[in-house]
């Protein structure tokens, strides 16, 4: 009885149930009532009076007193199709009717005698008949390629028939019956044979869905559809190998069909951690296949995907490791500080919430909130995301003081956020935003303007409109030069953005000048553990090492690991990332004597934080098996690549997959020295 309804209901909202005296429940009757009684004849007489007006349709005083109580719209839709004809004749056949269904198939004969060929009737029967045995309806552009005689001309005549007698109305786009009375009336007229005709016009719409699926074509509409249609033809086997299809199933879970998503793996016999592991299995062979950034972009939005259906499945020990995943690959594909990269730390850290494991998730939290800021300025509604989810994490600690400290500078954020938007809606809105960016263009340089052109800047570089970021990011520079002075941090944020974007282009030049003139800003204006100036000595490191220029990027990684220690102290996972970055780039420089104290402490620093079996301690365990082959101590390398393998395999088996064995039968020969190759050193996102 609705127990997920908020209560109590946001300011401004009201919910409206309709509901039969004898089945409203005991706890609705509480509820403010508006009791609708059943039409009397006064009542129908009125509103068929009036109807029959708005139709200009006349009726005679005998002709009213024989009409009946059925639907009135269809009654008076009738009359108005009729109204050139003998309106008695009409009259005498919907008094004949005995209920809804009999007089919409009235309805549809009326329509039936207006068209002029049996191709026509052909199509329209089709185009009931396909809409009814849908899951959710049917649009037009489907209804073209499903039948290629069907013309545009025709099908908006038929449509437009049918939706005047009410028999179809448009929901999202798509076409759909307005009753279901519509619909019973459809098998009845169609559908004699029964449900053989129903798994022929069905079966047509998997053939279609699943050739838009062999195509990569994978829409909501294909998520929607196919996978239902299966489940009522009663194909488990095709069912099951649709919900295998990674793009199906997140299409479906991230749309909120998270109940449809386990029903039908529940009618496929499978339970929660069967499912984890296929999932698993499925995306481990698309990473196989998986190459270039924006397939590994891809490829981490799928991880994020199951380990968030894991997490509400309860499954919260398997949901780490997909999410993990997904951090992992957005920290290499993308950039160690993009916001993609705080989405994933802000779901990482909810499953670690729910675990009850607070250190790990307070830490998780921090580092979202550090990058949300940096990207999006500090009174960004995500930032106002980040700072509830901490303050909620407080709460659950009982630290109420942080808690109510954050939630108030949130409900600053969001208050200010509101405003600005403000509470038009609809053409207004609009007209209100596309003034706001004249205003922004044209208007008077002010400090506000330049924030929010860098906000615009930003979401286009989000979108990847690199050419629009641009002009906006270049024109919020100026004008805070202008406004603020070139030395104001502000400018160094501007400074920041841009150098980014150029990064994105490979206008590797013109995006070491601008991080170095940031940092000179930052470094004059900020405090030496402040969270702005790591960000950029960071960029302006990975910049120089991307460029080769590797004694310039050194004392940058080092000043990395010296904000680290001073912001979260010595033994902080965040000091170990550092560290481990600073000692693949003295491996790359050919000083593996630097670099092994500093994979030594990260190990540590991982180990007490994680314990010993966390993927972090993995692949630094690996890293120093490189180091050790390159120094010649194989015996050492292999030691601690079986170390890195065996957590590895753990982190596999935790999500219900098979791990591959040592003594393998296949025939493939282990090689330790492609394993530890100097390429397979692995640099750690820095946050």
């Amino acid at each position: 009885h609705m127990k997920w309804l908020i209560d109590p209901l946001p300011v401004n909202v009201r919910v409206i149930v309709s509901v039969n005296v004898e089945t409203c429940p005991q706890a609705w009757r509480l509820w403010p009532t508006l009791h609708l009684d059943p039409l009397n004849s006064k009542d129908v007489k009125s509103l068929i009076s009036a109807e029959c007006n708005s139709a200009n349709v006349k009726l005679t005083k005998e002709q009213v007193s024989k009409y009946n109580m059925l639907n009135l719209t269809l009654f008076v839709l009738l009359f108005s199709v009729g109204n050139t004809g003998n309106i008695d004749e009409i009259l005498q056949q919907c008094c004949q009717c005995q209920d809804t269904v009999s007089l919409y198939r009235l309805v549809l004969r009326s329509i039936q005698e207006s068209l002029q060929s049996d191709k026509e009737k052909d199509l329209l029967r089709e185009i009931l008949c396909v809409i009814g045995v849908s899951h959710n309806g049917v649009s037009e552009s489907e209804l073209m390629e499903l039948y290629p005689e069907l013309t545009s001309a025709v099908l908006a005549s038929l449509l437009h028939s049918l939706h005047k007698m009410c028999l179809l109305t448009y929901g999202c786009g798509l076409l759909k019956f307005q009753h279901l009375q519509a619909w019973e009336m459809v098998k009845l007229e169609y559908m004699e044979a029964g449900e053989s005709v129903i798994s022929a016009y069905r079966q047509k719409l998997v053939e279609y869905f699943t050739m838009q699926l062999s195509q990569d074509r994978v829409t909501w509409r294909s998520a929607d559809e196919l996978p239902w249609l299966f489940q009522q033809q009663g194909d488990k086997q095709k069912l099951h190998k649709c919900l295998l299809n990674l793009f199906v199933s997140q299409n479906l879970y991230k749309r909120g069909h998270f109940a449809e998503l386990l029903s039908y793996w529940q009618l496929v016999g499978k339970d929660k951690s069967s499912m984890a592991a296929e999932y698993f299995d499925s995306l481990k062979e698309y990473e196989k296949s998986s190459e270039g950034e924006e397939s590994m972009i891809c490829l981490a939005d799928l991880y994020e995907t199951l380990g968030r259906f894991l997490k509400d499945l309860g499954l919260l020990s398997q949901a780490v490791a997909p999410l993990q995943r997904s951090l992992e690959i957005r920290e290499t594909a993308l950039d160690p500080d993009h916001p993609k990269v705080a989405q994933s730390l802000h779901q990482l850290a909810g499953v670690y919430v729910q675990w009850k494991k607070f250190g790990n998730a307070e830490q998780l939290y921090k580092q979202a909130l550090e990058i949300s800021e940096n990207a999006y300025g500090a009174e960004h509604p995500r930032v106002a995301r980040e700072l509830d989810a901490l303050a909620t994490l407080y709460q659950k600690q009982n630290k109420y003081e942080q808690a109510e400290q954050l939630r108030k500078k949130s409900f600053k954020i969001r208050q200010k956020a509101a405003r600005q938007k403000g509470s038009l809606c609809g053409f207004a809105l609009l007209r209100q935003r596309a003034l706001q960016l004249e205003e922004l263009t044209l208007g008077k340089d002010t400090s506000d303007n330049a924030r929010t052109l860098n906000e615009l800047g930003v979401l286009y570089y989000l979108q990847n409109n690199l050419e629009t970021a641009e002009l906006f990011l270049k024109r919020s520079l100026e004008m805070r030069e202008r406004v603020l002075g070139s030395d104001h941090p502000d400018c160094a944020q501007s400074l920041n953005n841009l150098a980014a974007l150029y990064n994105e282009k490979k206008h590797y030049d013109k995006a070491e000048e601008l991080y170095e003139k940031a940092l000179d800003i930052r470094r004059r204006a900020l405090a030496p553990d402040h969270p702005s100036l790591a960000y950029t000595v960071k960029h302006l490191a990975v910049l120089y090492k991307k460029m080769g220029k590797l004694d310039k990027a050194v004392p940058l990684y080092e000043l990395a690991v010296e904000i680290r220690q001073k912001s979260f102290g010595p033994k902080h996972p965040s000091v170990a990332t550092a560290l481990v970055n600073l000692a693949v780039l003295y491996c790359q420089m050919k000083k593996q004597i630097e670099a092994l104290p500093l994979y030594e402490r990260a190990l540590k620093i991982y180990e007490d934080s994680f314990g010993q079996m966390h993927p972090r301690v993995g692949e630094t365990l690996k890293n120093l098996a490189v180091l050790s082959y390159e120094r010649g101590d194989f015996e050492k390398a292999a030691e601690l690549y079986k170390r890195a393998m065996e957590i590895k395999e753990a982190e596999t088996l935790l999500i219900g997959g098979k791990a591959a064995s040592r003594h393998s039968s296949s025939g493939d020969t282990f090689s330790l020295k492609s394993a530890l190759s100097p390429n397979a050193l692995l640099e750690h996102g820095q946050r």
